[in-house]
């Protein structure tokens, strides 16, 4: 598992604005064993305790501990603990250390919001990363196949999209092989071809000869064909699609796709991209191959041997879900302190955003904004949130994400995000996703705050982000580290046809902030960028970045796009206030690329009279007091 645990003194008070009740050894057992296990606990009780060990008909207490969090939330439910007329504390489900496999997504409500002020918590009573909830199964019964590759049985049409030996993702089978490099190449590149509908096509992408092999299994015309992951647009290298191929033309060499790829599979240049998905690619150690029509799973181990792996298939792409029913009925004031939380899973085809204005068949105000705004299918995080307010997340360790880490989607306000640790993510760490401009301001009012943030986009490097934060104002993200994204760290969106009266970006302060190693396979962009959140005149100051470090924003040489810089306002990209900011090693010229005149600059590196005297850098990053072991920020350390 990633990250230490700083041990079971931490077993105190959350701070979420309320004290903590103190901790019962025993609550009211004989008030509940005489009515039996559905009875309402004595009226004093607000303590209740879960763990792997526990029985869902014992009584919640400490002696006698549920075994699910899901019982603990229905009894808590069926009591009525959280009635505004008789919560008149916090209500807290104590989780024992221990392993807690979610085979299905643990949902809330507005059924489990607190009252008249206070929260219902549910924390790892153990310390921070102790009570971990996993969202995949064991699979055992490997058998030598051939070639040094093992082979189980798993149930048939039961498909997942992404596996994992012990805490390390596995690759599914790709040609060509994944490289030691920091970002998913080597790749192809897609050809020219003297047939104009090839080169301007989303759906038909163009081989060189001998790149492709006639002999490969690809699955044609089957419902588990081969991928091709693509960076979309040729010289533009923004976003990639996971796209299932139809067909191949080998007397033509091109490939068919199943669906539209974002942009033109060849525009100036070839497109980079490669293949997997079939059993023929399953050559190299770490490499997995699933046939779920057969039910088999063959994987390459990276040590020659599985006799000290555990091989994890995903079960579930969100592990909790906390989402009232409507913008009016939100659930509310929910805590969840100290989890570590690992495995979840990815999709079989993934695009980011409608291709065209409309497409989502909906009538909105800005149609275009389809472009710039998940599709529905692909709307879901380990965490994810929607018509909430006041929620906590706190002190968790969340690793091995098939997709988003933590989504706040829609109508979200008051989320605090703090002292948690993101590893290995399929795409953004955090994401706060806003409705659609100008049909209501349902997002605002977040706090991210001391978090570390290391490899992201891992399944989803176009597009990936630390933090993305789109239709979204008054919100904060301060004292966070940010490393290793292929694309952004910390990335402001909306549109640029958003009218001042119906901007929602208004008010973000992004500060003390440490950022290296970002923009790593990704082109005409910056670690830290921002895209339609000021687009006309008069340009009011309203955002602020300070205190920030970024380094090493540097891309892979097969990158054919404007290389990154360290701050890139795009368009849109006004409003802002820069000061104290220190700018090293990035690829682009200059290390901030775009608007200079609807800004304002103060103590900024690449400006003349910078005084590194004012810079706070025992400030910037992650506190003293964080409750994870991190990795070195390699910022100067």
């Amino acid at each position: 598992m990633l990250g230490g645990s700083v041990g079971a003194a931490y077993a105190t008070a959350v701070t979420v604005g309320h004290a903590q009740p103190a901790l019962a050894a025993e609550t009211a057992p004989s008030a509940v064993a005489a009515a039996g296990p559905g009875a309402a606990p004595d009226p004093g009780t607000r303590t209740f305790f879960v763990s792997p060990a526990g029985d869902d008909s014992a009584l919640g207490t400490q002696s006698r501990p549920w075994k699910t969090i899901e019982h603990a939330r229905d009894a808590i439910r069926e009591w009525g603990l959280t009635d505004p007329q008789r919560m008149h504390g916090d209500i807290t489900v104590n989780v024992r250390a221990g392993d807690y496999e979610v085979a299905q997504t643990i949902t809330f409500d507005e059924r489990d919001s607190g009252a008249s002020g206070h929260q219902v918590i549910y924390r790892s009573y153990d310390g921070p990363g102790q009570a971990r909830l996993l969202g995949a199964r064991q699979i055992t019964g490997w058998q030598p196949y051939q070639n040094g590759i093992y082979r189980a049985q798993v149930p048939a049409n039961e498909p997942f999209y992404t596996l994992f030996e012990n805490d390390q993702r596995a690759v599914t089978a790709r040609y060509p092989n994944i490289g030691d490099g920091p970002t998913v190449g080597p790749y192809l590149q897609s050809a020219d071809s003297s047939d104009d509908a090839l080169t301007n096509s989303t759906t038909w992408l163009a081989f060189n000869a001998g790149d492709w092999n006639e002999n490969w299994n690809l699955g044609e015309y089957t419902t588990w064909p081969a991928q091709v992951v693509v960076w979309s647009g040729g010289h533009w290298s923004w976003f990639t699609d996971t796209v299932p191929i139809l067909n191949v033309s080998w007397t033509k060499n091109f490939v068919t796709l199943n669906y539209p790829a974002r942009y033109s599979l060849f525009s100036q240049v070839g497109s980079r991209y490669f293949i997997q998905n079939s059993l023929d690619f399953l050559d190299q150690p770490g490499e997995y191959f699933l046939d779920p029509i057969g039910g088999w799973l063959y994987y390459m181990p990276r040590n020659g041997s599985l006799d000290n792996s555990t091989m994890w298939a995903p079960t579930v792409t969100t592990l909790i879900e906390i989402a009232g029913s409507s913008p009016d009925q939100r659930a509310q004031d929910i805590t969840f302190d100290g989890f570590a939380l690992e495995y979840s899973d990815f999709m079989q085809w993934y695009r980011y955003g409608w291709n065209a204005t409309g497409d989502s068949g909906l009538v909105h105000k800005y149609p275009d904004y389809d472009r710039q705004i998940e599709m529905t299918r692909n709307r879901h995080g380990m965490i994810t949130l929607t018509n909430t307010r006041g929620i906590t997340l706190n002190a968790l360790n969340i690793s091995n994400t098939g997709f988003h880490a933590i989504y706040s989607l829609f109508a979200n306000d008051h989320v605090a995000i703090s002292n948690s640790l993101f590893a290995h993510i399929g795409a953004d760490a955090i994401k706060i996703e806003g409705g659609y401009p100008g049909e209501g301001n349902i997002s605002h009012d977040h706090t991210v705050t001391n978090n570390y943030i290391n490899y992201v986009g891992e399944l989803v490097p176009g597009d990936a982000s630390g933090v993305e934060i789109l239709d979204t104002g008054n919100t904060t993200v301060s004292h966070c580290e940010i490393l290793h994204s292929p694309r952004y760290a910390v990335a402001l969106k909306s549109i640029t046809t958003v009218a001042n009266a119906d901007q929602y970006c208004n008010n973000i302060t992004l500060e003390y902030l440490k950022v290296a190693h970002a923009g790593l396979d990704s082109g005409d962009m910056g670690a830290i960028d921002a895209y339609g959140v000021s687009n006309d005149p008069p340009y009011t100051v309203n955002k602020l970045m300070n205190q920030i470090t970024v380094t090493d924003v540097n891309a892979d040489p097969s990158m054919p796009d404007v290389p990154p810089s360290g701050i890139h306002m795009d368009s849109g990209g006004e409003g802002f206030n820069f000061t104290n900011i220190v700018i090293t090693d990035t690829e682009y010229t200059t290390p901030f690329h775009g608007d200079t005149h609807n800004n304002t600059f103060s103590n900024c590196s690449w400006l003349t009279g910078f005084d590194d005297s004012l810079m706070q850098y025992d400030q910037i990053g992650v506190t003293a007091d964080f409750p994870y072991a991190t990795e070195a920020a390699a910022l100067g350390d």
